[in-house]
């Protein structure tokens, strides 16, 4: 079977030239933000990337296949699209053979890079293990997506609101490696230090392209995640957002919110518990990542 792929004209053109790509999931467009803003924060992303020299392959299923960049109007299209699946790797295959819309989270957006060849992804943050999984048993996909697809993730750490410690244990166990950019510790999404020491650290795009290639020569299976830390300017420090994470986290659990519903609502008493800063900070945070996933994209470009 050929792969449902569909290539933007501007990706079509950079894959042709060999110039550097990089991937952004379209979750954010349809789960994270609601019209227009979620079209508006996505084009900002977007061209982020293209004023750092790259070009941006925002990734997302519609008609029986996998659209690798958008168009605007298909941007558009999506952004006011209703009944979308949010997709993993448990349901992308389902959303192609129905022909149904769908966004991809960290983990499809990884499956559908690498299938267009593409090797750097830039995201908000990762899933991970959330807090009382030892009975829920709820870990997110995107962690053992990282352990078997190659693909550099560019982030700004694991959700806080998540279990940090255990997540980066399930990476350490599943040979992960997290990679703190200019610093120490690793970070946590709003805040820039999460209190906890980072496994790795490199400080240069060039350097994070050398660790890709080495692993590609090695055989050694899945990708990088690459930790960059929320630029200081707009931050919420760790102090300040932690209480309101208890009160959400504490909100959920007496309203029995589970499973998928669970990051949603955390995501949104966030937002009314920070009066909007926590919003900000994501999308200052995304940028900065598609500026750096735009840097790493040119470095391994640069010498295939």
């Amino acid at each position: 079977m050929t792969l449902p792929l569909i290539f933007a004209p501007e990706v079509a053109a950079a894959r042709a030239s060999g110039r550097a790509i990089v991937a952004l999931e379209s979750t954010i467009i349809t789960h994270g933000m609601p019209f227009p803003q979620n079209v508006e924060t996505a084009t900002k992303v977007e061209a982020a990337v293209r004023a750092a020299g790259a070009t941006p392959a925002t990734i997302a299923v519609m008609d029986h296949a996998i659209h690798i960049g958008l168009t605007a109007p298909e941007l558009v299209a999506l952004g006011q699209a209703t009944g979308v699946m949010k997709l993993s790797r448990a349901d992308l295959a389902v959303c192609l053979a129905q022909g149904r819309t769908g966004a991809t989270t960290v983990a499809a957006t990884m499956i559908a890079a690498h299938l267009a060849g593409i090797a750097v992804f830039a995201t908000g943050g990762i899933g991970g293990v959330h807090r009382g999984a030892e009975i829920s048993f709820d870990i997110s996909a995107d962690l053992l997506e990282l352990a078997q697809t190659p693909v550099n993730v560019v982030c700004a750490g694991a959700k806080a609101i998540l279990d940090l410690p255990k997540t980066l244990e399930y990476l350490e166990t599943h040979g992960v490696p997290v990679i703190s950019v200019g610093q120490d510790d690793f970070p946590a999404f709003w805040s820039r230090s999460s209190g906890l020491k980072s496994p790795l650290r490199l400080d240069t795009p060039a350097e994070i392209a050398a660790a890709h290639r080495m692993r590609a020569a090695l055989g050694l299976k899945g990708g990088q995640l690459v930790a960059n830390p929320i630029p200081a300017v707009a931050e919420i420090p760790r102090a300040e957002i932690t209480p309101h994470i208890e009160q959400a986290l504490a909100e959920a659990a007496a309203q029995g919110v589970a499973a998928k519903a669970v990051t949603p609502f955390l995501l949104q008493r966030l937002f009314e518990l920070t009066e909007g800063r926590s919003l900000a900070a994501n999308i200052e945070l995304v940028l900065s990542n598609a500026r750096l996933g735009a840097a790493i994209a040119i470095a391994l470009a640069a010498d295939p």
